[in-house]
């Protein structure tokens, strides 16, 4: 069983997911692999099939989705992922703009989850302890919820449901010396591609926060509730 499978969904940007790959192997010191959840429509698919040929390591691999948004293509790679014979202890999201800085992230993630199971995440430089814009969960959570995000979130604020979950769930740990870097544009050191101009649109975050907030709202007890029970049977 891997210990640790990283889904990065990514569509136009073989090149930062190259970039993400070489740094992943780098760091690495633990059981774990980066899943790429390439949309299969990508005019540059191709280019990703090289990415991953080209560095022909076990730990970096593929996964091609229906045309999707970054939300789907998470969900999507999940249940693959949970279907397997052979599942991984634990599940992570990074996006291809995150890079991981210093070896051993990996296993720092899946120490704190053995110790205590439940979503942990590390200092992305931008948001902090304030949001695990990437984290990693134990699978036994992961198949109580049966996703690792709701479906009805397309892009963003994925981050806001697991901090909620997380807290409500008294199942979340935040570990500040683990740095997973948030190479973002809107720290002003990269510029604005037309991927991040697409997704962080004023109408997306409006329609995504008001997802979130009704799906928490309806389903929040219920999944706090499957999330506790998952736990529970875990330390038991």
């Amino acid at each position: 069983m891997t210990g640790l499978v990283v889904v990065v969904p990514t569509r136009g940007r073989p090149e930062a997911a190259a970039e993400l790959a070489g740094v992943f192997t780098a760091t690495r010191t633990a059981d774990s692999v980066l899943l790429l959840a390439v949309d299969g429509t990508d005019p540059l698919l191709e280019a990703y099939l090289g990415v991953v040929d080209g560095l022909d390591v076990p730990w970096v691999r593929m996964v091609v989705a229906p045309s999707t948004t970054m939300g789907e293509a998470l969900r999507l790679a999940v249940a693959w992922l949970l279907e397997a014979d052979d599942p991984p202890a634990a599940i992570g999201f990074m996006g291809d703009d995150h890079r991981p800085r210093g070896e051993g992230w990996d296993r720092a993630y899946l120490n704190a989850l053995s110790a205590r199971p439940g979503i942990v995440y590390g200092d992305d430089l931008v948001q902090g302890e304030a949001l695990p814009t990437q984290c990693a969960m134990s699978t036994s959570v992961v198949r109580a919820l049966g996703h690792m995000a709701p479906p009805v979130l397309e892009h963003l604020y994925l981050d806001n449901y697991w901090l909620a979950l997380g807290r409500a769930a008294d199942c979340i740990a935040y570990l500040p010396g683990v740095v997973v870097e948030h190479v973002h544009p809107v720290t002003g050191r990269v510029p604005w591609d037309d991927g991040h101009v697409r997704v962080n649109s004023p109408a997306l975050y409006q329609r995504d926060r008001a997802a979130f907030e009704a799906y928490w709202a309806e389903h929040g007890d219920r999944d706090v509730c499957a999330v506790r029970a998952a736990l529970a049977a875990v330390t038991t």
